[in-house]
């Protein structure tokens, strides 16, 4: 069936208004947009990792989540979740529950990159029906912006200030989506928020109705960590896109998809200029920083490129 935004719009909200997350953050934006794909129909168990996303919506007595929901704690969201899945499938084989349920795993890139890694391939390895979705924004952002191992190189970050001495995060970036990859599951994809929004609803459509684990990484950027104006958020994802900082791809049953490529690559200081995290990049020295960060994301496009049969 051809994707329509109308029809997509006007399905039933699963995540409420009235939730405390900032204005301009890309977390929310990309929940909604994921349970959009849910049939209306279906039901929902989903889980949620400690984080911004957490503590904005689930406060208690008050939740914003229309389905069922379990907070948990920073590192087990994809054991709690799997858990809950095989929980279920016992009662469907017991002909004790007749419903349909679909299960959903939420974190940040701190309860997905780091803390919570080992629960997430344990869960994605036990080929559990499940979907976790990690919304990176790049850095532990709840607890006051420090770095984690998906903060980009050189960003400036509580943990990894720039100074004098160092200019920000010294690592580069992990590569989770390759990870995930490289654990054999049905679906993985990479995305991010974009204006008709057909990317994300397309692949969390096919995250939550193929049968067995997947998992989705979506860019949610952070106005308070990035430090950028909130209604730049849209454009932030989409350069993000056209630099190829963030690539659109997905692999499914082992075949890797490039789903977007820009008729223009852009550079990446079009990308890192709005951002105040990466403002000290732009001070005259510092030339060779963005060049190194160039060189990198160059590699790695082309390297994509060729996973993807793509020409190089």
């Amino acid at each position: 069936m051809a994707y329509n935004l109308k029809e997509v719009m006007e399905k039933p909200e699963r995540l409420s208004g009235g939730h405390r997350m900032c204005a301009g953050c890309g977390a929310p934006v990309a929940v909604r947009g994921i349970l959009r794909a849910l049939k209306p129909e279906d039901r929902a168990v989903i889980g949620a990792a400690t984080g911004c996303l957490e503590v904005s919506t689930f406060i208690y007595p008050y939740t914003a989540w229309k389905d069922s929901f379990i907070h948990t704690a920073f590192e087990n969201v994809g054991a709690t979740v799997s858990g809950a899945e095989a929980a279920y499938t016992a009662l469907k084989r017991k002909g004790k529950m007749d419903e349909t349920y679909k299960f959903i795993a939420f974190g940040g890139d701190g309860g997905t990159y780091d803390i919570g890694l080992q629960s997430l391939s344990g869960a994605m390895e036990r080929g559990h029906d499940m979907v976790y979705v990690c919304y990176d924004n790049e850095a532990y952002m709840n607890t006051g912006i420090q770095r984690s191992s998906s903060t980009p190189k050189y960003s400036d970050t509580t943990t990894s200030p720039q100074g004098t001495v160092l200019a920000g995060k010294q690592q580069f970036k992990k590569d989770l989506t390759a990870v995930m990859a490289a654990h054999h599951i049905p679906y993985v994809a990479q995305t991010t928020l974009t204006s008709n929004f057909k990317d994300l609803y397309e692949k969390s459509e096919k995250a939550i109705y193929k049968k067995g684990p997947a998992f989705l990484n979506v860019l949610a950027p952070c106005p308070r960590g990035w430090r950028y104006e909130t209604p730049d958020l849209m454009n932030i994802c989409k350069l993000a896109m056209d630099t190829c900082i963030w690539p659109i791809f997905e692999v499914e049953e082992g075949v890797w998809k490039l789903n977007y490529k820009p008729k223009k690559k852009l550079p990446v200081q079009e990308y890192l200029e709005p951002q105040g995290r990466f403002k000290h990049l732009f001070k005259k020295g510092n030339e060779h920083l963005i060049e190194e960060i160039q060189r990198d994301v160059d590699k790695k496009w082309e390297d994509l490129l060729k996973l993807c049969g793509e020409t190089v």
